[in-house]
């Protein structure tokens, strides 16, 4: 596609069962690594990969539009949290479409908004990076957009079959390369590591752990999400 990029739009898609400070924390980092003009939280109706989510979508939905407004709201910023990131928002669109929600789909949406020449990037982890050839229509995905992995320590990519063929073929040289061009490149990004994932956070809930007795959930939850699991019951 066009090589004058005009802004940089990064799709970070997830189930956000329940969205916590890791996804916070990692779309910090990702605008301050790569310089970003918007970045787009895409929670997902109906994953194809992965086990139903623990809460319905709607409820899904409200947890990351109040992470977001409140992480990242003008009031955030004006009292010290500096997020970083031009625009930062929630894309609701495949939470409206019925059926499950195929990721190329959304990409193939965002790009006739925002045009040819604004890079568009695609962010998704190493572990769902390594299957990325079992994804519906996969081989579409670098004609529409950039894919930025982020790496996990505890997570392995194959040396050979179609996954090594396209790092081989496609992987950036550097990060600046992917504002030269809208799409068609694949970096690898490494974040600060998290110390919880939303697994570990819904198996809390579950054994009847609370903000008050357990304080990993009041550091790794923001308090409006907790504040919404516990007014309605969530994960119990």
């Amino acid at each position: 596609m066009n090589s004058k990029s005009r802004g940089t739009v990064a799709l970070f898609g997830g189930t956000f069962d329940p969205v916590h400070n890791g996804h916070i924390q990692s779309a910090i980092e990702l605008n301050k690594r790569l310089l970003l003009d918007e970045l787009r939280f895409l929670p997902c109706h109906r994953p194809v990969h992965r086990a139903k989510p623990g809460c319905n979508s709607e409820q899904r939905l409200a947890m990351v539009t109040l992470a977001v407004e409140s992480e990242f709201s003008d009031s955030a910023s004006a009292n010290g949290k500096d997020a970083q990131v031009t625009t930062v928002r929630v894309d609701d669109r495949e939470m409206q479409r019925d059926g499950k929600s195929y990721s190329i789909e959304t990409i193939e949406e965002v790009r006739k908004e925002i045009g040819d020449e604004v890079s568009l990037i695609w962010v998704m982890g190493t572990d769902s990076f390594a299957g990325f050839d079992q994804w519906y229509r996969w081989q579409d995905f670098l004609a529409l957009a950039h894919i930025v992995v982020i790496k996990r320590p505890d997570s392995f990519l194959p040396t050979e079959g179609a996954i090594a063929e396209l790092i081989e073929t496609s992987s950036a040289k550097s990060c600046d390369e992917l504002k030269q061009c809208s799409a068609g490149l694949v970096w690898f990004e490494s974040l600060k590591p998290f110390p919880i994932s939303a697994t570990a956070i819904r198996h809390d809930i579950a054994a009847g752990k609370t903000v008050a007795s357990h304080n990993r959930l009041g550091e790794h939850v923001p308090a409006v999400v907790l504040n919404y699991i516990e007014e309605h019951q969530l994960y119990r």
